[in-house]
């Protein structure tokens, strides 16, 4: 596995060593930097990030709870497969609770998170899709949802949105490539993240719902072009 080396050592003081492996081999896994069904090799994982053996066995429990990597006794640790006949079943899930999240959002997000998320509208208004990497705009993406969640207030819906989004992100990195306008999903989050500042609860649900849809349906033009 050809990982880079992480500067764990900044991250020490605001989050545990297994909370760094986590978000890494997290993020490998939805990237697919790490390949559906490839052996997770935890001394190689240690090594890579820096750590010893323990943060990383403890960040594969979490990713396992995660639904993105299964562990088989006495085969080891697989990151799991993307079935894009899962979409369907994400979709139906999501459609439902990120209106939720967004209208909650809107009705109980207090002054000073609504002012967070006013600083993650200008990073997409001043996105440029065009030059971004994958991960970059992956990362862009996360932090709208992941903002929105977190401004519903309610950490059980939060939990469950996080899990889902990842799990559609793999899908989405199997046909990024073949995507052919990004920068239109980049720059829906724009009138999402308005409504939701705005307290619009009807319409932040509304955008929220049509965002899902649309997702599901480029990604199963990009599958069906291929």
């Amino acid at each position: 596995m050809a990982f880079e080396a992480l500067a764990v050592a900044d991250a020490m003081g605001k989050k545990s060593l297994a909370d760094v492996a986590y978000e890494s081999i997290r993020d490998w896994l939805l990237t697919l930097e790490i390949k559906p069904g490839e052996l997770l090799n935890d001394e190689l994982l240690a090594k890579n990030l820096g750590v010893g053996r323990t943060p990383v066995r403890e960040a594969l429990k979490r990713l396992e709870l995660d639904r993105l990597v299964k562990t088989y006794p006495r085969r080891g640790t697989f990151a799991t497969r993307v079935d894009v006949t899962d979409l369907s079943f994400i979709s139906e899930i999501r459609a439902q609770l990120e209106p939720l999240a967004a209208a909650r959002a809107a009705r109980v997000a207090s002054p000073a998170v609504r002012d967070e998320l006013r600083a993650t509208l200008e990073k997409v208004e001043a996105f440029d899709v065009s030059s971004a990497t994958v991960t970059e705009t992956l990362q862009l993406d996360a932090r709208v949802h992941q903002g929105i969640y977190a401004a519903a207030a309610n950490p059980h819906l939060e939990d469950i949105l996080i899990r889902y989004d990842n799990l559609a992100t793999r899908i989405w990195c199997m046909v990024i490539d073949r995507l052919p306008d990004l920068s239109h999903h980049v720059h829906e989050h724009l009138d999402l993240l308005r409504a939701v500042i705005d307290g619009d609860e009807e319409r932040a649900a509304e955008l929220a719902r049509a965002h899902v849809s649309g997702f599901e349906s480029a990604v199963r033009e990009a599958l069906f072009k291929a």
